[in-house]
C-alpha cells in the first residue's frame, strides 16, 4: 500500500515519541502537506518536521484531532492482518482474565485500533466503528473478527453520535449470523440479558463490573436503591449477593422492563421493586414518604459531555449525591460513580465531601474503582481513563 505524507511542524513530534498517539490540526506543517489534500478515512506517513517517519496514521482532516496513530511500524497500516493480530493481542488478556467470554474485546486507541470498540457477548459481538477509517475498512474489520472469533452473529451498533464529526451517517444492522433483541452475558457470577439492539450504547455496560463486584460486602441483608438503573446492572448484582430489598429507579419504562427480566434469569423477582420516573422527582417523593436505604447506588449518565458543560455538570452532581445521603440510614453506604471524562476524581470527592458536610453528615471514603481491565488506560491519553466509583461511609456527626 503506497501511502502520501502527512508531515509535523518542528518539535511537534515530542508528545508522540513520548507515546501519545494523536495529531492535531495546528501541529501540522500545512504548506508542505495541506490537510485539504486529504478525506476522512484516509491513511498516511506522518513524519517529523526534518521528514523522518513516525507511523501510520489513520486521518480525520476536518477535526481537531486530525490523526491517530495506527502503527509506528510503515509495515503495517491498517488492514486485515493488523487488525487479525491486535484482536488477538486483546483477546489474549481478556481470556487471560476473564472465565467467560463476556467483556470489551476492543477498546479503540488503548487496544491499537482507534475508532472501534468491540463489546463480547458469549458467541454475539456488538460492533461499533467510530472513525471514518474503520469504517471504510469495514469488511476487513468483520473479516477479522470472523478468523479471529469465529461468531454465531456481529452487529453494527453504528448509531453513536461520535460518528457525526466523521461524516458517518448512523445505522443499526445484522453484519453476519443472527443477532436476537437481547443477548445472554454473565457479570460476577450473576445471568443477565442486554438489549443489543435497542438498549444505550452497546447494550451493556462493562466498565463498572469489578464496581460492581465491590457492592458483595455492603449490601447483604440491606435495604439497596439503585439510581439510573438501566436493566439492573448493579441492582440485579446486589440482589444476588443478598440484599434483603432492592428499589431501582429510571426514567426509561423500557430499561425497567429488563431489570425485571434479569431478575427473574436469577430467581430474584422477589426482592426487587421498580420506580418509572425523573430520579431527581423520585427521590425527592421518596424523602417525603420517609423512606429510607442503607445502600444507595448513583452511576447516572455523563452530567458532563463537553468541558464547557462543566459548572452545571458538577452542580448536578452535587444535587444527585446530596438527595441520596437524605435517604440513607444514619449509618449507610453511598456508591458514587462518574463516566464523566471531564470530571476527575478528586473534584467528585471533593463534591461529596461538600455535599456531607452541607447535611452536616461525616463522611469516610472506603474504596476507589475505576474501569475494568477490558477497558485499559492508555497511559499518555487521559481520555480514556472515565470511570470514577467511591464507596463512602456516610455517618452522622
Amino acid at each position: 500500500m503506497s501511502l502520501p505524507s502527512l508531515r509535523l511542524k518542528a518539535n511537534a513530534d515530542r508528545r508522540l515519541r513520548a507515546g501519545h498517539l494523536w495529531v492535531f490540526s495546528n501541529e501540522v506543517d500545512v504548506v508542505a502537506t495541506p490537510l485539504t489534500a486529504f478525506q476522512a478515512g484516509d491513511q498516511a506517513i506522518l513524519e517529523a518536521a526534518g521528514g523522518k517517519p513516525l507511523g501510520v496514521v489513520a486521518l480525520s482532516p476536518n477535526n481537531l484531532i486530525c490523526a491517530r496513530l495506527l502503527s509506528r511500524d510503515l509495515r503495517h497500516p491498517l488492514d486485515k492482518s493488523l487488525l487479525v493480530h491486535r484482536l488477538k493481542v486483546a483477546l489474549s488478556l481478556r481470556e487471560r482474565l476473564f472465565e467467560q467470554p463476556c467483556y470489551r474485546l476492543v477498546y479503540g486507541d488503548s487496544d491499537g485500533l482507534p475508532g472501534l470498540v468491540v463489546d463480547r457477548f458469549f458467541d454475539i459481538l456488538v460492533v461499533q466503528l467510530a472513525s471514518a477509517t474503520m469504517e471504510r475498512q469495514r469488511d476487513e474489520v468483520l473479516a477479522a473478527l470472523l478468523q479471529v472469533l469465529k461468531p454465531a452473529g456481529v452487529l453494527w451498533k453504528n448509531d453513536s453520535s461520535a460518528r457525526e464529526a466523521e461524516g458517518l451517517q448512523r445505522y443499526v444492522e445484522v453484519a453476519h449470523g443472527e443477532v436476537p433483541e437481547w443477548v445472554a452475558l454473565e457479570e460476577n457470577g450473576v445471568r443477565f440479558e442486554a438489549p443489543v439492539m435497542q438498549g444505550q450504547k452497546t447494550g451493556w455496560f462493562y466498565d463498572h463490573r469489578m464496581n460492581r463486584a465491590r457492592l458483595a460486602p455492603y449490601v447483604k441483608g440491606k435495604r439497596v436503591l439503585d439510581l439510573f438503573s438501566y436493566i439492573g446492572g448493579w441492582g440485579v448484582q446486589a440482589a444476588a449477593f443478598g440484599a434483603s430489598e432492592v428499589m431501582c429507579v429510571d426514567a426509561s419504562g423500557f430499561a425497567l422492563d429488563g431489570v425485571e427480566r434479569n431478575a427473574a434469569l436469577n430467581g430474584l423477582t422477589e426482592k426487587m421493586a421498580m420506580v418509572e420516573g425523573d430520579v431527581f422527582e423520585a427521590m425527592k417523593e421518596l424523602k417525603a414518604a420517609e423512606e429510607r436505604f442503607d445502600v444507595v447506588i448513583a452511576d447516572p449518565p455523563a452530567f458532563i459531555k463537553r468541558r464547557k458543560d462543566l459548572k452545571n455538570g458538577e452542580a448536578a452532581y452535587r444535587r444527585l449525591n446530596e438527595q441520596a445521603m437524605r435517604l440513607l440510614n444514619k449509618d449507610g453506604i453511598l456508591v458514587s460513580a462518574s463516566c464523566s471524562m471531564h470530571l476527575p476524581e478528586d473534584d467528585l470527592q471533593n463534591i461529596l465531601l461538600g455535599s456531607a458536610r452541607h447535611l452536616d453528615r461525616n463522611l469516610q471514603l472506603l474504596e476507589r474503582g475505576a474501569q475494568g481491565p477490558d477497558h485499559p488506560v492508555h497511559p499518555a491519553i487521559a481520555e480514556t481513563r472515565y470511570i470514577k466509583s467511591l464507596t463512602c461511609r456516610i455517618l452522622p456527626s
